[in-house]
């Protein structure tokens, strides 16, 4: 430091603050309205205007505000800071990164709107000031800023719905800044796109999914990154935009696949990435991809996991491979580390569903449905399927029976089945409409009174123990 520099320091630090009796002016009057989409450049200071010169007053004030603000007074900052961003805004970085925590101090104190609607204008100023001035900073150059505008007027434009402007600055902020973009920048840009996306998902689809994909590929780079201390919470934050992805609607599995398909194929060795993947398919339902099974089967060979023993099942599902997709749900359901995991009542359930559906062993699909409602007994659809393995059955053989007595009593498994499908909706209400239209079906296929009047040994006593594997106890009722 020059001799000279060195006395205006030395003076700026023994001014009392009392000596600056100079009136600052208002803040900026006026403010951007709630969807103003004006570009940048039309905000800007124009850039042809002579640079203030920093005078010794300058100096002065800028260490009077500097030491106020490090001391959380920002009421006795507020002067030499207004002094100092009116006559040369271009003396020191430190005029906006203190000046943005005075700004702020004041709107929590605002009183009324009108006050609030000045100190808006002259956050997103501030901004559009130290780009002009600073914008060439090689550490935190104009991009860099952008992001933090963008921050501002999301936090401060509450009433603004749809943040049109701070997605274009998030935008142009993030396409220059890549991967060392900070990761409240990226979450919050994704955030605004999501919004966008449901407001009008016809117009914003394409360009959220592609939003998506910039966000999520970048906050896995910085999660990626052993040298990134904010890695931990990139990989958190990654895991919530994948949740909001998957629920948005927008993730068609083409989609998916073009942005997933390289990134499973470049990560096959990495387990978490691939789980990762696994979890963002499941939620989303696509299930049938190859992605999927891919990524699937790549994580089971480095290490079984539930989800991957899930996802081999979904493609042996595919390939019609029955048994080779209840042995990977039954691998699955011995990985679940969590007794309370609400995947196991649908591990068992499935199993049960390719029993009934595709081996025809009804035995066995009851079996596991039981199982999956020792999980969770509020399943309409277990019982469901219990009723449709009972009406699917013949436990009456003609080999231990006359003809005509085996076809009556093979007509009872119809009672078990409406008991099971009556059982469905009481602990399920939702499932109601499915089983009144079952439960019409069915009935039609009861003992008819005459049926039942020819075996008085079996029905007169009101109730029947329905025979062989089946062996549940029932109340006669003619058919209607």
């Amino acid at each position: 430091m020059n001799t000279k520099s060195f006395a205006i320091a030395a003076m700026a630090l023994l001014i009392p603050f009392a000596a600056l009796t100079a009136k600052p002016k208002d803040p900026k009057k006026g403010a951007a309205t709630a969807n103003e989409v004006a570009p940048l450049e039309a905000k800007s200071v124009p850039q042809e205007e002579e640079a203030p010169v920093i005078t010794e007053e300058c100096v002065m004030n800028m260490s009077l505000f500097n030491e106020s603000c490090k001391n959380k007074q920002f009421a006795q900052a507020y002067e030499p800071w207004w002094q100092v961003y009116n006559t040369c805004p271009n003396a020191n970085k430190v005029i906006y990164t203190q000046g943005a925590k005075i700004v702020e101090w004041m709107y929590s104190n605002a009183k009324d709107e009108a006050e609030k609607e000045r100190l808006r204008a002259l956050i997103m100023e501030l901004h559009d000031k130290r780009i002009k001035y600073f914008g060439d900073d090689p550490r935190y150059p104009r991009a860099y800023v952008l992001g933090l505008k963008a921050l501002d007027y999301c936090e401060y434009f509450e009433n603004d719905t749809l943040k049109l402007p701070a997605y274009g600055w998030f935008k142009e902020s993030i396409e220059k800044i890549g991967p060392q973009s900070q990761i409240n920048v990226l979450v919050k840009f994704f955030e605004v796109s999501h919004g966008l996306y449901r407001s009008n998902p016809d117009q914003y689809a394409d360009q959220y999914v592609n939003d998506y994909g910039i966000v999520s590929g970048y906050l896995q780079a910085i999660a990626d990154d052993p040298k990134q201390k904010n890695a931990s919470a990139a990989a958190q934050r990654k895991e919530y935009v994948d949740n909001l992805f998957a629920v948005s609607g927008a993730a068609s599995c083409d989609k998916l696949d073009a942005l997933y398909g390289p990134y499973v194929a470049a990560n096959s060795e990495k387990m978490e990435d691939l789980i990762k993947v696994i979890r963002l398919y499941r939620r989303v339902g696509c299930t049938e991809s190859n992605v999927y099974f891919d990524a699937a089967l790549a994580a089971h060979k480095l290490k079984p996991s539930e989800e991957s023993a899930a996802g081999c099942a979904f493609m042996c599902l595919k390939k019609e491979d029955w048994n080779g997709a209840i042995e990977y749900y039954k691998e699955a359901i011995n990985l679940v580390e969590d007794a309370n995991d609400e995947d196991l009542p649908d591990y068992y359930y499935r199993i049960a569903i390719v029993y009934f559906d595709k081996l025809k062993r009804y035995v066995d699909a009851r079996t596991y449905a039981r199982q999956s409602l020792d999980q969770d007994p509020n399943q309409g659809r277990c019982y469901i399927l219990i009723g449709l393995c009972y009406a699917s059955s013949k436990p009456y053989s003609e080999n231990d029976y006359p003809a005509a007595k085996a076809a009556i009593l093979n007509k009872t498994v119809f009672w078990a089945a409406v008991d099971k499908f009556n059982k469905a909706k009481q602990v399920d209400p939702s499932c109601t409409d499915e089983v009144n239209k079952l439960i019409s079906t069915y009935v039609k296929y009861f003992p008819t009174k005459e049926e039942m009047f020819d075996l008085p040994n079996e029905f007169s006593s009101g109730t029947f123990t329905v025979g062989g594997w089946i062996n549940e106890q029932t109340a006669c009722r003619p058919a209607k």
